[in-house]
């Protein structure tokens, strides 16, 4: 779905050791600089935003600069300072305008090879678990199935959230799933949202983009059409959900679904998680730090809205 990010407007991918744990904290080291806070403060202008103003200075005042030399082109891209390489621009396949939350040096690909993130072999081999869980949610908490968007509304897709902009949502019946959270709880969930979707029969997602380069998206396919009658379109390549496998995309690409039975909907677990075969472990940590301040700062300005059951 085309859900923006928190913004206003690396290595290649290789195999890890680790994912199956919570991101590493980055080491603490030095500050770059001490930053002076009355004059960060002075220095503000009130006729522009002030979070993008300050969120330098704070994440300076935390990490090494040298060590967070991508994430603070990232905040170059989000205020308009750095344009977008020719090599994005020129990509008919990213639609380049929706590009809001931009890193530079992530390799770019429509789809992923799940291999390299070991989170996704251990959703395949809980698949019958998973699975289970998601029946009895659907048995007891049904109306919590909503539509994030108002283009899944329209396009009869709606979602069971289990994790919203990155955490847990309060009061939720994590109990009916523990298998499913114990696995997330493993992942950088990114700040969209990882639940159950449900494509109702003859119906898709209109062709759309989303724009963070950082963020991957993940989905296992829970209950699948006979004759893997659901596909999904990235860029130039379609494939089909299978039972039990995952596919993994990124969304900066156009794409857009659709779910050719006549009488049985598509399910999928749906992950968006930040891409930490492409981000340091530093990088990682500065930049779910940005996104908590943002939304921190958001709501506090009474900017932040949710759906009415989260």
């Amino acid at each position: 779905p085309k859900k923006k990010g928190l913004s206003k407007k690396g290595p290649a991918d290789k195999p890890v050791t680790s994912a199956l744990k919570p991101p590493p904290k980055a080491a603490v080291t030095s500050p770059a600089q001490q930053v002076d806070v009355k004059q960060v403060i002075d220095s503000i202008d009130d006729t522009q935003d002030v979070f993008w103003q300050l969120i330098k200075p704070l994440l300076l005042s935390e990490f090494n600069q040298a060590d967070i030399t991508r994430v603070l082109g990232f905040v170059d891209h989000a205020t308009g300072c750095k344009p977008l390489t020719d090599d994005i621009v020129q990509d008919k396949w990213r639609p380049h305008e929706e590009i809001h939350a931009f890193m530079d040096d992530i390799p770019a690909a429509p789809f992923r090879d799940p291999s390299l993130y070991p989170f996704v072999k251990e959703l395949e081999d809980n698949y019958e678990a998973i699975k289970a869980e998601f029946e009895t949610l659907v048995e007891r908490e049904e109306d919590r199935f909503q539509s994030v968007t108002s283009m899944n509304y329209k396009s009869g897709w709606k979602t069971l959230v289990l994790y919203y902009n990155g955490h847990t949502i309060d009061d939720f019946p994590y109990h009916l799933c523990p298998v499913t959270k114990g696995i997330l709880d493993k992942v950088p969930v990114a700040g969209r949202i990882a639940g159950f979707n449900r494509q109702q029969p003859t119906s898709g997602i209109p062709l759309h983009s989303d724009g963070n380069n950082m963020w991957l998206t993940c989905q296992m396919g829970i209950k699948v059409p006979d004759g893997q009658k659901a596909w999904i379109r990235v860029g130039p390549e379609t494939r089909r959900w299978e039972t039990g496998k995952c596919l993994l995309y990124d969304t900066t690409y156009e794409h857009e679904t659709f779910n050719e039975s006549e009488d049985q909907e598509r399910v999928v677990l749906h992950v968006d998680f930040w891409n930490f075969v492409a981000l340091t472990p530093t990088e990682l940590a500065a930049m779910q730090k940005v996104y908590h301040l943002r939304e921190t700062f958001l709501r506090a300005e009474g900017l932040i809205q949710t759906g009415d059951k989260l």
